[in-house]
């Protein structure tokens, strides 16, 4: 009997022992969150991140705070996040470089495919060639001749190598035939006051971290990247429709979280971006910046990032752009 009794208590113990496990499990999140932002404060990355972590964490019941860690073209705050636990109360606002650098970058300190998991696309927008207000530059024609007639004096500025804003204007070279400089920056802030200022000539922006001063008419879109012209620039041309057929480099910010997080905890999150996502103040405030929302499941944003992982690794190496050791 007393044998019994003490397997029984045994059991009794163990099974308290594990309620608190899963009733944390089940109160996910039950503590702040974190958005890790791979740029600089003020940028369009870093726009979108904060208006997401408002109403992300309005959804979850939760703070969710930003941090921004940029450098590296992307890699320092990417794999600060690689590194954290995976508990879902760190996330990644991963961009086109995410895609882009694993090709671009002869090494990195992580697997991009094996170190994130993805949680959902917030959405795809163009980039935009811009030039400050004053610039000689009206068209793409204009920009295209002058780099003709003199190589190597042109300058475009860019977030980093392998960003949307490089890979961009390494196209425009390539299908141009002609030799600009690159000038990279750690994110969109000093690249553009460098281009109001008059030390670069051009940015290939994301359209998020430019629309505000083309608008207040402190910069002139000449093009926008995309196969069709944006809603937010509905009188400006696309790179094609400027003189360069087959142009086309989409933007595009996704959230991941480190690999091997609970595909529950996947799910919550997945399922609190949505709801984000479809708040119309979200809305509203993105489609100011040119993003077009588009969320889908994770299985979804793991597909895409393949099939652009992909497709810039054969742009890359055909234009000779793989970073040296």
């Amino acid at each position: 009997m007393n044998r019994r009794l003490s397997r029984g208590w045994l059991l009794a113990a163990a099974l308290t022992a594990l309620l608190p496990l899963h009733a944390a499990r089940a109160e996910f999140p039950d503590r702040p969150l974190r958005i890790v932002v791979p740029f600089t404060p003020g940028g369009g990355t870093d726009i979108i991140a904060r208006q997401l972590a408002k109403d992300l964490g309005q959804n979850l019941g939760q703070a969710v705070v930003v941090e921004n860690r940029p450098g590296g073209s992307t890699i320092i705050g990417s794999d600060n996040v690689a590194r954290s636990a995976p508990d879902g109360y760190t996330l990644l606002m991963a961009t086109f470089a995410h895609a882009v650098n694993p090709a671009i970058q002869q090494k990195l300190p992580y697997d991009t495919d094996k170190a994130f998991a993805p949680v959902a696309m917030i959405g795809k927008s163009p980039n935009v060639l811009v030039v400050a207000a004053n610039s000689k530059f009206k068209t793409v024609q204009e920009l295209l001749a002058a780099a003709r007639a003199q190589p190597g004096k042109l300058t475009f500025g860019s977030y980093g190598n392998g960003t949307s804003a490089h890979l961009a204007g390494e196209m425009f070279k390539n299908l141009g035939k002609v030799d600009i400089l690159h000038v990279p920056y750690k994110g969109a802030g000093p690249a553009i006051n460098d281009l109001m200022g008059g030390q670069i000539d051009m940015i290939f922006s994301t359209s998020a971290s430019v629309s505000a001063q083309v608008k207040s008419g402190q910069l002139r879109a000449l093009a926008v990247t995309s196969p069709k012209r944006s809603p937010t620039y509905p009188e400006v041309p696309t790179v094609a429709e400027a003189g360069l057929p087959d142009y086309f480099v989409d933007s595009w910010y996704a959230v991941f979280v480190p690999a091997g997080t609970p595909a529950s905890v996947i799910d919550r999150l997945n399922e609190g971006i949505r709801g984000a996502v479809g708040k119309e103040d979200f809305r509203h405030a993105v489609e100011q910046e040119g993003l077009v929302p588009e969320v889908g499941r994770p299985e979804d944003l793991g597909k895409y990032v393949t099939s652009e992982e992909d497709r810039w690794r054969r742009i890359v190496e055909r234009a000779g752009l793989k970073q040296k050791p």
